[in-house]
């Protein structure tokens, strides 16, 4: 099967040579659809040629997600051991100290990190601990690395607290479809989420926000996620795909993993239908083999996270990851060798 593209129709579809993949946001569910029906070779060489086109040279970025309040959040996200909802033994730990936060940030740039990441459990943030956030991101840029929060909800006043604070990115994923949605959360609306996400970008911050692949849902509902994501009014510079991190105790853990080559369908067709957003290859490659994360790399993600957790879930260990980007000869940002894996032959 192969889509061609009609006269009405070329502009979205003619994704070869220099007219590959132009930037749109009309997108509709037939034509995603349709993306995910090609037959994978002719899917991955339609990615990839995007991924070349918008983004040689720029190399893979890496980056690290630290806990800076885990656990005793109020919403009930079914994927999530840090909901009060969950039945996990998750302990609750507050909000950390600036200094603690800095050090683990050092400590990520010492390991090749150029984007420190950090997420708090909350519904949205109480003033007083804003205040302490944008410590954090103030001394983070000051060691020379990006920045990326997620925080929960957040209102006109404090998405622009943040930016003022020099924060580059705010993370607030969407998940899943938005027929989906009420399967997995019920304690916040999709529209809530959208309106956040609003609110960063009349902050002048880049928003990062992606979903979850694996979580019960139907390819009909990776194709209404991305759908959501490309038909925004400006595409993410981040789009996360994390394949659920199944925890014992939370609502989700017994869904069905979702076939490998499927979620590596979902990579490539987010990267076709937002081009220029950097896709990030998230939650979940703990469990994938090695060929299977070259296959993503491939099919157009062009970051991953290191650092044994995300959050409250395990991620590969560090060697892994050195020798597996080694293996690879991946780049940095700058097209140069990752600097972590130079270290690490010393």
């Amino acid at each position: 099967m192969s889509i061609r593209p009609t006269e009405s129709s070329a502009h979205s579809s003619n994704l070869s040579g220099d007219d590959a993949a132009p930037i749109r946001h009309d997108w509709t569910r037939e034509q995603i659809t349709a993306l995910f029906d090609l037959p994978f070779d002719d899917l991955l060489y339609r990615a990839h040629t995007v991924q070349r086109r918008y983004h040689a040279g720029r190399g893979l970025q890496i980056s690290q997600l630290l806990s800076i309040k885990t656990g005793g959040c109020p919403e009930d996200c079914g994927y999530c051991s840090q909901s009060v909802h969950a039945e996990t033994d998750l302990k609750a730990i507050a909000l950390m100290s600036v200094d603690a936060v800095l050090q683990a940030a050092a400590q990520a740039k010492a390991a090749g990190v150029q984007r420190f990441c950090m997420g708090a459990a909350w519904r949205s943030p109480r003033e007083r601990d804003l205040e302490r956030v944008c410590a954090m991101v103030e001394g983070v840029k000051a060691l020379g690395l990006e920045t990326c929060v997620t925080l929960g909800m957040l209102t006109d006043a404090q998405a622009q607290r943040l930016a003022d604070s020099g924060l580059d990115y705010y993370n607030h994923n969407i998940d899943t479809s938005p027929e989906y949605y009420p399967s997995v959360i019920t304690t916040r609306t999709l529209q809530e989420r959208l309106d956040t996400l609003e609110h960063v970008r009349n902050a002048g911050l880049k928003v990062c926000c992606g979903g979850i692949v694996g979580m019960g849902e139907s390819r009909e509902d990776r194709v209404g996620m991305l759908q959501t994501l490309a038909n925004l009014p400006a595409h993410p510079e981040s789009v996360p795909v994390n394949s659920l991190m199944r925890i014992e105790g939370t609502r989700l853990a017994h869904e069905r993993d979702v076939d490998g080559l499927e979620f590596v369908r979902t990579i490539a067709v987010a990267r076709i239908v937002m081009p220029a957003s950097v896709i990030r290859l998230s939650a979940g490659r703990e469990h994938m083999s090695d060929e299977l994360q070259a296959l993503c790399l491939f099919a157009g993600a062009g970051s991953v996270f290191i650092g044994e957790k995300l959050l409250t879930t395990s991620n590969p260990a560090p060697h892994q990851d050195r020798e597996l980007i080694d293996r690879l000869g991946a780049t940095s940002q700058e097209s140069a060798p990752i600097q972590w894996i130079a270290k690490s032959r010393q």
